[in-house]
Parts: C-alpha cells; sequence; structure tokens
C-alpha cells in the first residue's frame, strides 16, 4: 500500500479522514509546488490548484515541477500529472489563471476544508485571505523567502506577531486597511533578507522555499487530523 508508513503513523481512520479532505493551493512556485507534494503524499483526496504560469529555466534552481523537460509547460499541468502519479485516486480540479477575486470566490464557493496562500502577488493575497477568513474557511499564508539562506530561521506564527519578514509587513498594513484580522497563521522568516548585487531580481536558494511549504502542508495535515503543539 503506497501510504501505508504514513497510516501506521496517523492510525487508519484519521487517514480515511485525509482521503476525503479537499485543500485549495494557490501558487505553484518555490513554496507551493512543495506543498502540494506533501498532501499528495499524505493521501489528501481532493486538491484543487491555481497558477497561471510556465514554467521557465530561471525556476529550475527552487520549484519541485520545474526540469528540463517540463519547460513552458503549465504548472497546474505538471502538477496534476505528479499528483496522480503519486495517488491515482486523487481528485484534482485545476486553474490554469490568475487568481482575481472572481476566481477566488469561485473556488472559495466549493468549501475547501483548507486553504494554502502561497501567492507572490500582495494584492492577491489580500483578497484570498480576506474572502477566506469572511467565509470561515480556515487559511494560512506564506510570507517571503527570497534572498534568504537559513531554513532553520522559518517559523510559525500568527501574522500578527511575525517580525523582520518584509512582505509580513506589507500584509499587515494591507489586511488592517482592510479591517481584516491578522490572527491568522502564517509561515514566515525571521532571517533579514540578503542585499544582492541586482536588487531587481529576487534571489532564491533550493531550500528556503521549499522548508516554508513542507510547513505549510504539515501545519494543515496536522490541523485535519486533530494533532497541536
Amino acid at each position: 500500500m503506497r501510504f501505508d508508513r504514513f497510516e501506521r503513523l496517523i492510525g487508519k481512520d484519521r487517514f480515511i479522514e485525509l482521503s476525503h479532505k479537499t485543500v485549495a493551493v494557490f501558487g505553484l512556485g518555490g513554496v507551493g509546488s512543495y506543498v502540494v507534494e506533501a498532501l499528495a503524499r499524505s493521501g489528501i483526496g481532493h486538491l484543487i490548484i491555481c497558477d497561471f504560469d510556465t514554467l521557465e529555466v530561471t525556476n529550475i534552481n527552487r520549484q519541485l515541477f520545474a526540469l528540463d523537460s517540463t519547460i513552458n509547460m503549465y504548472k497546474t499541468e505538471v502538477a496534476e500529472e505528479r499528483i496522480l502519479d503519486i495517488n491515482p485516486n486523487a481528485m484534482v480540479l485545476a486553474f490554469p489563471v490568475k487568481a482575481d477575486r472572481s476566481l477566488i470566490k469561485d473556488i472559495l464557493a466549493m468549501n475547501p476544508d483548507f486553504v494554502i496562500d502561497a501567492i507572490d502577488d500582495v494584492d492577491a493575497k489580500v483578497t484570498l485571505i480576506k474572502e477566506a477568513i469572511h467565509q470561515d474557511i480556515p487559511v494560512i499564508s506564506s510570507m517571503g523567502f527570497a534572498n534568504k539562506l537559513h531554513p532553520e530561521k522559518i517559523r510559525i506564527s500568527t501574522l500578527d506577531k511575525t517580525e523582520v519578514d518584509p512582505l509580513a509587513k506589507v500584509m499587515r498594513k494591507k489586511l488592517r486597511d482592510e479591517s481584516v484580522t491578522l490572527n491568522f497563521p502564517v509561515v514566515y522568516s525571521t532571517e533579514t533578507p540578503i542585499k544582492t548585487e541586482d536588487n531587481e531580481i529576487l534571489a532564491s536558494s533550493a531550500f528556503c522555499p521549499s522548508v516554508a511549504g513542507l510547513m505549510l502542508a504539515s501545519y494543515v495535515i496536522n490541523k485535519m487530523i486533530g494533532e497541536t503543539t
């Protein structure tokens, strides 16, 4: 059985629960690709994935779906094939389009059990978080992991308790302006971003975005099976 080792860890009943859960993942880049991988390998039965972008050569250093053989393919297409290769029984609904307000509302209308925000676009993040909280759908959000080299400095907290992370600072202000609570979970880093020679293009490692993605998936799965820390 492909999920035998995980089922032994959490028990058959809780594993069956996961097979009936629906998780929506917005953003399939350096963070989101590892989120999807961990969810699929943990037996999540229904995955809604959203990303408008195609894979580029410059994605190869940090994005799980980026390979020489997948360049120019939609991230959602590669993700769906990989999910089904891991778990042929999974149900995948893919949206290879930009996450605007209309799409976000349409996806949330499907009542996912959890929403994971791994979007880069700040306005889309704000809209997604605002709508999820308004509809009382559990949500966790990824902050910034570019220009960082230390995965051991990645933390999980609520947005109001974050520090150092520049994206978290921006998100706090924008959500306050929208009168949205900051008391929801985020994955962020306490590492000060490294200044590079070319500040126009964000730099990134293979290990910070991936660790953040795995921590996002871990949080969601543990919440679903009732594990607390």
